[in-house]
């Protein structure tokens, strides 16, 4: 049975079809998570918040900890990574990860920042073996199957792809290349802009996401219904 991760990172903590001044990226992954579950309803939702209650930021205690073989960890190592260890398990039980990310000053929120940086793990989502020819690192989820949804807002607009402002955006780019160092690179977005205009051009932005998110919705359960989920997905980085 398949498993959706959802995650919101925004700090506002409404929706901005429910509240005023609430945020549009908890509309969009609200949406599409109510869209899934009408059309999967047995499938698993796995809920995360990491605007309202972020992980804490990567410590030198932490790095110490996170690159000391298992077998080899002390007691207050374990206790370091206790919380990192919680957030990869849940991504590696996850098929599908379902993430509204605003932009905040052209880059990710922090909170989303320190999920980041809690999940890509060496040992646990990539490896590392200085001795390797070649290249020293490599994705341990690359034949998972899981797949990732992106969805954005933006003040101005003119970020996407072509777009008068697209090199100063970090959203999605950065958001990329952390996912496909650890083996997930299908990635689809959808993101909202004019926010900060806060007229009809924000409300068609709005509505033209919303028929993004349902299209997409329609796209991904269809393809998960077509085909037999991957074999062994969370194991294949489950020990350290």
């Amino acid at each position: 049975m398949p498993t959706l991760l959802h995650i919101d990172a925004s700090a506002r903590p409404g929706r901005s079809d429910a509240q005023p001044h609430g945020s549009h990226t908890r509309r969009l992954s609200a949406r599409f998570v109510a869209r899934w579950q009408a059309l999967r309803p047995q499938d698993r939702v796995r809920y995360r918040d990491v605007g309202a209650a972020p992980p804490a930021p990567v410590t030198g205690r932490w790095i110490h900890a996170a690159f000391t073989p298992e077998d080899r960890r002390e007691p207050w190592m374990r206790e370091v990574l206790k919380d990192s260890d919680a957030l990869v398990d849940e991504l590696l039980g996850a098929d599908l990860i379902v993430a509204g990310v605003p932009m905040y000053n052209f880059g990710v929120p922090a909170g989303f920042k320190a999920y980041i940086d809690n999940i890509v793990r060496v040992g646990r989502t990539f490896g590392f073996d200085r001795s390797r020819r070649g290249d020293p690192y490599w994705p341990l989820l690359a034949d998972a199957g899981k797949r990732l949804v992106v969805l954005s807002s933006r003040g101005d607009h003119g970020y996407g792809p072509g777009g008068r402002i697209e090199s100063m955006n970090h959203v999605e780019p950065s958001i990329r290349t952390a996912f496909g160092y650890v083996g997930i690179t299908e990635m689809h977005t959808v993101a909202v802009e004019y926010d900060e205009f806060a007229d009809e051009r924000l409300q068609a932005s709005l509505a033209q996401a919303e028929r993004e998110v349902d299209a997409l919705v329609e796209r991904l359960a269809g393809a998960v219904a077509s085909r037999p989920q991957a074999a062994g997905r969370t194991d294949c980085a489950a020990t350290t």
